[in-house]
């Protein structure tokens, strides 16, 4: 099938890579900037193009793997009317396809994409959504030749499913630049806890996040809560923000206990 991406960020550079590398026929790279167009059509050997107009109307599937805001805009053009439309963002509609396209859906990975870090693709579970029994089918067909784990769902799943994972990996991620900036603060590189981030992150394959719990909020150690509020006065807003965090974990633990 001839495929092409609208769109040449991070996601759009490790699906597209990944796409050519399973025998889709990768024929164009669209952006709006020269430098993401270029870079990721010379990745993959294929056109590129910076104007709307001059995107290919005759491919099979077209990609869109552009901001949220973008997308709408985007999914006006007047693009191969019987070719399959997808887009794979994790908090839009489906719907955002009606009375656009005729045969659209959703392809959606879940997982953090950086264009400098590679990721297998093999083991990022995909969620497809579609318009119509046969455009999943072919959405099926596309995704099993690049992931392991293909689930069906709906817009309101995958808008959970997207929340979810903010929670477990864009906010994981700011605190840890938090914890970054109060352990420079005693002289001590962030290098010191990256055994105990990897720990956690391992029970959590093996324990229900429940299970993995542990800390001076799940003991309800008072002292040691107040003694790291004391350490963080000058900081009042992370000093909520631990504050606020304790109470949710003790007020779990203490329900049920």
């Amino acid at each position: 099938m001839k495929v092409v991406f609208i769109g040449a960020g991070n996601l759009a550079t490790h699906l597209s890579r990944a796409l050519q590398q399973a025998g889709e026929q990768i024929v164009q790279v669209y952006s709006r900037t020269m430098t993401s167009a270029s870079e990721l059509a010379t990745l993959l050997n294929v056109p590129y193009t910076t104007n709307l107009d001059e995107i290919i109307t005759d491919a099979d599937v077209y990609f869109y793997a552009v901001s949220d805001d973008a997308l709408e805009s985007l999914v006006q053009l007047p693009l191969a009317s019987n070719a399959i439309h997808v887009h794979t963002a994790g908090s839009v509609s489906m719907d955002v396809f009606i009375g656009k396209k005729s045969n659209y859906g959703v392809f959606y990975p879940l997982q953090t994409f950086s264009k400098t870090k590679q990721v297998d693709f093999k083991t990022i579970p995909l969620f497809i959504e579609a318009s119509s029994p046969e455009v999943e089918a072919e959405l099926f067909k596309i995704a099993h030749k690049v992931s392991e784990q293909v689930y069906r769902t709906n817009s309101e799943q995958r808008l959970k499913l997207h929340v979810s994972a903010v929670f477990a990996s864009n906010f994981v991620n700011h605190l840890y630049q938090i914890a970054s900036d109060v352990v420079k603060s005693a002289n001590l590189p962030f290098e010191v806890l990256k055994p105990l981030i990897l720990e956690t992150a391992e029970k959590v394959m093996f324990l229900s996040p429940e299970q993995a719990q542990t800390g001076p909020a799940k003991r309800n150690d008072q002292g040691v809560i107040n003694k790291h509020l004391e350490t963080l006065d000058e900081h009042p807003a992370l000093k909520k923000l631990y504050q606020d965090l304790s109470n949710m974990i003790l007020n779990q633990y203490f329900h049920q206990s």
